[in-house]
């Protein structure tokens, strides 16, 4: 099986800096896009910030310049910077996989971490 984990939120003041992590494990055969999103109460699931195999990232208007999304062999990490109040959302970590039972791409989802930034 294959699983997602994702570590490192916390409650931050705002102005401040997190860095949420995400680690794949499993009967992995190959790891490809990888990406957060962020669910806050009441609102829905958005795409915050995607990296592909090959290192090519892209991020949502609301957190360009301020959050930085990196990959190394099975982890993928969110840094994030200039936290603001609106920033405050359980982060989950997202990742095409192909599973190396039966060679079929899946999508996988992560248990999400709750980041909260106070103001």
């Amino acid at each position: 099986q294959v699983q997602l984990v994702e570590s490192g939120g916390g409650l931050v003041q705002a102005g401040g800096s997190l860095r949420v992590s995400c680690a794949a494990s499993g009967r992995i055969f190959r790891l490809n896009d990888m990406a957060w999103y962020r669910q806050a109460p009441g609102k829905q699931r958005e795409l915050v910030a995607h990296i592909t195999s090959g290192g090519i990232t892209n991020y949502a208007d609301s957190v360009k310049g301020r959050f930085t999304i990196s990959r190394d062999n099975y982890m993928v990490y969110l840094q994030m910077n200039s936290l603001k109040p609106e920033d405050t959302a359980v982060y989950y970590c997202n990742a095409a996989i192909i599973g190396s039972v039966d060679y079929t791409a899946r999508d996988y989802w992560g248990q999400g971490t709750q980041v909260t930034v106070s103001s």
